[in-house]
């Protein structure tokens, strides 16, 4: 998760700002996978920030 943060902040494709007070925010989650070998030992861990979309208002 830590390794992802970092990637984002050195990419600069997240950027920390101060939220609207008259909008309402679409919430994240973190996903994991565990990325695997075709023998099943475990080549490594994977994270993704993800956004709720389904909390979306039109």
């Amino acid at each position: 998760m830590q390794e992802e943060l970092h990637t984002l902040e050195k990419t600069h494709t997240r950027e920390l700002v101060d939220p609207p007070t008259d909008k309402t925010l679409v919430g994240c989650k973190w996903v994991y996978k565990i990325k695997t070998f075709s023998d099943g030992s475990i080549e490594r861990y994977k994270a993704r920030l993800v956004a709720k979309g389904f909390t979306q208002e039109y």
